[in-house]
């Protein structure tokens, strides 16, 4: 397994150190600053720092997507307990700290890559899933897509839109430059586009529904609109129907009429008779032995 030709740390150096050239600058948002350093170096850096190795590994993949997209190499990455991206690999020593802890820290990435044959790298996919950290520190294997679709999102773009553990996404970007595993313009095109923001996206769904449910009630509201519009000619029609008979009052008309015009009382006395009240009848009776 050969290393990419620099490591990189986060953190202050100390004087002297750095004289590498600097890491190329892919403009990614969210991305630390890297300062190169040789194996020597990193390894005088002392106590202090923490020295963390991560290996990609890649396979020239001749496989066309429908057909027409060329997948260019399969280069494995896992998803990470966090639900962050990250390549395999994890600190050389854990008595000082680990990622998940708080606070700032000095760091030493030493990042490797390795070529395979495709048939190796999809043995080393079918076995991941029996080792002893699968489904615990990690979640699974992932390839990563080289290419972009006609959109200009689809395919790298849109996985570079996935949030990544520490620098794993520059020394993702930094390896696929430094071997030439994308087109340098496809490789900044893929950067640019992720930092332009997204369109909202169509609900095909809800619009196909919408319209479905418009086809449907089109024929409903013809008929509802059918039968107001008879309904309204007949209503029409029976007016004028009443319009040309003589008026006439009829008869249960005319009694009500007569017993309206009667006093309230005298309607009351003629359907109910009037009976003394309890109280005035036992005032009488007490009464009369008195006189």
């Amino acid at each position: 397994m050969a290393a990419m030709g620099a490591m990189a740390a986060l953190g202050a150096l100390p004087a002297g150190a750095g004289a590498l050239p600097p890491l190329p600058t892919l403009g990614v948002p969210g991305v630390p600053e890297l300062k190169p350093l040789t194996r020597y170096e990193a390894m005088r850096l002392g106590p202090g720092w923490s020295h963390s190795c991560h290996a990609m590994l890649y396979a020239p993949n001749p496989g066309m997507l429908f057909g027409r997209i060329p997948l260019r190499y399969a280069v494995l990455m896992q998803m990470r307990f966090d639900g962050l991206l990250g390549f395999p690999g994890g600190f050389v020593d854990r008595r000082y700290w680990s990622l998940e802890d708080e606070g700032p820290h000095r760091v030493v990435a030493h990042f490797y890559a390795r070529q395979l044959t495709l048939e190796e790298l999809h043995t080393i996919e079918i076995s991941a899933v029996h080792s002893r950290d699968h489904g615990l520190e990690v979640m699974g294997m992932v390839r990563v897509p080289l290419y972009t679709q006609k959109d200009r999102m689809g395919g790298l773009p849109n996985f570079l839109g996935n949030s990544f553990v520490g620098t794993a996404k520059f020394q993702l970007l930094f390896a696929l430059k430094i071997l030439n595993m994308v087109p340098e313009e496809k490789l900044a095109e893929a950067v640019a586009a992720t930092q332009k923001p997204k369109k909202p996206a169509i609900d095909h769904a809800a619009a196909a529904a919408a319209k479905a449910a418009n086809e449907l009630a089109g024929p409903a509201r013809a008929g509802n609109e059918f039968q107001d519009s008879a309904e309204n000619q007949a209503a029409a029609q029976a007016a004028a129907e009443l319009a040309e008979q003589p008026a006439a009052v009829p008869e249960s008309q005319a009694a009500l009429e007569q017993l309206a015009a009667v006093p309230v009382a005298e309607a009351v006395a003629a359907e109910q008779p009037v009976q003394p009240r309890a109280d005035a009848a036992a005032e009488q009776a007490v009464a009369e032995p008195m006189e």
